[in-house]
């Protein structure tokens, strides 16, 4: 006797919010070191702020989607799957100039720190307040954009 498998998927369990926002905190943290490492790197190889800071933010923003697509919002993956790769698009265009725009902005604003490790210092204050910007209106945007249920 031959046992049947079933085809149907198995249901995805909904995530509250507070159970969100710590898979999404400890998922944008990873991503974030990814980021923030290629920025880095990006920079030390003469890249301009600009150009480096833009490849690394593309870099850890499509990371930070795939795994909070699979394991963050995954209950909500119904729905119309074109107006959702729309909303996706238009939420991490704003993100993105958000981000490098308050990056940029600092890093003109700001003095040059004239010790050992200033400019460091300086490019890491900038990426860490772009960062936290457009983390939280990424956060706010998945949630009631792009993944609402």
């Amino acid at each position: 006797m031959a046992v049947a498998e079933s085809t149907a998927e198995p249901e995805v369990k909904k995530l509250g919010i507070v159970n969100q926002l710590v898979r999404f905190g400890l998922i944008g943290a990873v991503c974030a070191l990814l980021d923030y490492g290629s920025y880095m790197t990006l920079l030390a190889l003469e890249l301009p702020n600009w150009l480096a800071r833009s490849l690394a933010f593309v870099l850890g923003t499509s990371a930070s989607y795939v795994a909070n697509r699979r394991l963050t919002f995954a209950g909500a993956n119904t729905g119309n799957t074109k107006a959702k790769a729309g909303a996706f698009v238009v939420v991490y265009v704003i993100t993105f100039f958000v981000n490098i725009g308050t990056n940029q902005l600092l890093f003109v604003s700001l003095p040059e720190f004239g010790f050992g490790y200033g400019e460091q210092i300086r490019w890491s204050l900038c990426w860490l307040v772009g960062q936290a910007l457009g983390t939280g209106i990424n956060f706010v945007m998945l949630r009631w954009v792009v993944f609402r249920e």
